[in-house]
């Protein structure tokens, strides 16, 4: 389905949401949602999809009865080629999520998320619901074509198992909001990384973690997913990946904006340009962050550019959105020591870039430049 058309899709399904019923609207977010999330490995739905997705959501049909429908329109269909492949997969694993979305049954467990993939890929990949047994990589085009480090096929049950039981273990009790969207940060990428599939981790990932948040009583915003899944996806990758030598670290910097718009109504900028490893400078007008609410804008130097590193940027990047960040959260946001970054902000602060305003305990940093 092409989208030069303003998304159409969402401007269609986003009526339901609007005007219509309870139940039109909670179906017209799933099913939002689900045609959203193919925009994670580059795939686009068809009318035909939309068409069916009306039906349901007005209630002429159910969910059963969507998902075969779709699934009989390309079994009688022949002259396949590429592109028609790749819709077909959008297509079936669209249905498919808005399915899984709309129930209300779930269990914390590696064997739910391989339920979940297996559910949405049976027919569509060949080891759908399958532990991987190669390694893996994959080239990002935020990386410049290198990847994340996957975790090794001979660990990825024990490794997850690991995650999962210590999720399990972890009490979200007396723990602030910020703190909770930023522990749940931390598992998403967690297992992320381990990429236990072959192929559709990231939708996998995206259904589960909907599924495991509303089952911890969260009133999930789904449209986020549906309108920034690649950064969704791309913000997961910032979070695993490190090249010291280019001075790379990782940073849950973006994936922390993208959760905090999902749970707690924040309005970050969520915008894939800003996570490219090469992104140093901005020749963007519309490029700011926001902190306490408020935009703020963020222009070139006077010579047109700013000479920052890698880490100096990062550093940043978390002072404009935590002004109140101690050097150890710091740290732990951009994957260096405490050590190291009370090093870098005192250099920091020696160069004219930030300075701390009302003393340790209780102080505040500000940004002194505009990037």
């Amino acid at each position: 389905m092409p989208r030069n058309d303003n998304e159409k899709w969402q401007i269609d399904l986003e009526e339901y949401i609007r005007q219509g019923e309870p139940d039109q609207s909670e179906k017209s977010s799933a099913w939002k949602t689900a045609i959203g999330l193919q925009d994670v490995d580059g795939l686009k739905t068809s009318d035909y999809l939309l068409e069916t997705a009306k039906e349901h959501i007005e209630g002429r049909i159910d969910i059963k009865t969507a998902g075969q429908r779709i699934e009989s329109y390309y079994e009688e269909r022949t002259g396949r080629n590429e592109s028609k492949e790749e819709t077909k997969e959008a297509d079936i694993v669209a249905a498919r999520i808005a399915e899984i979305l709309g129930e209300r049954t779930f269990q914390f467990s590696p064997v739910e998320w391989k339920n979940i993939h297996k559910r949405l890929f049976n027919g569509v990949f060949e080891h759908a619901g399958q532990y991987r047994t190669y390694n893996i990589t994959k080239k990002e085009w935020i990386l410049n074509g290198d990847t994340v480090y996957y975790a090794s096929a001979d660990s990825i049950s024990e490794t997850l198992n690991y995650d999962f039981q210590m999720e399990k273990d972890f009490s979200y009790k007396n723990l602030s909001a910020e703190d909770t969207a930023r522990h749940i940060v931390k598992f998403t990428s967690g297992i992320w990384q381990i990429h236990p599939f072959c192929e559709g981790n990231t939708r996998a990932t995206a259904v589960f973690i909907i599924k495991y948040l509303k089952s911890l009583g969260y009133s999930v915003n789904n449209e986020i997913f549906a309108e920034n899944s690649w950064y969704f996806r791309n913000a997961l990758v910032r979070a695993n990946y490190n090249d010291h030598k280019k001075g790379i670290t990782a940073t849950s910097v973006f994936l922390n904006r993208f959760f905090e718009n999902l749970l707690l109504g924040a309005n970050y900028e969520l915008k894939n340009r800003y996570m490219h490893v090469d992104y140093i400078e901005s020749e963007n007008k519309d490029f700011h962050s926001t902190v306490s609410g408020a935009k703020v804008p963020v222009s070139k130097s006077q010579n047109g550019t700013l000479k920052l590193s890698h880490e100096e940027m990062a550093i940043i990047q978390v002072l404009l959105e935590e002004p109140s960040a101690t050097q150890k959260r710091i740290a732990e946001l951009i994957g260096k020591s405490e050590r190291t970054i009370k090093r870098r902000t005192v250099e920091m602060q020696e160069k004219g870039l930030i300075r701390r305003e009302n003393g340790k305990r209780n102080g505040r940093w500000e940004v002194l430049i505009r990037l």
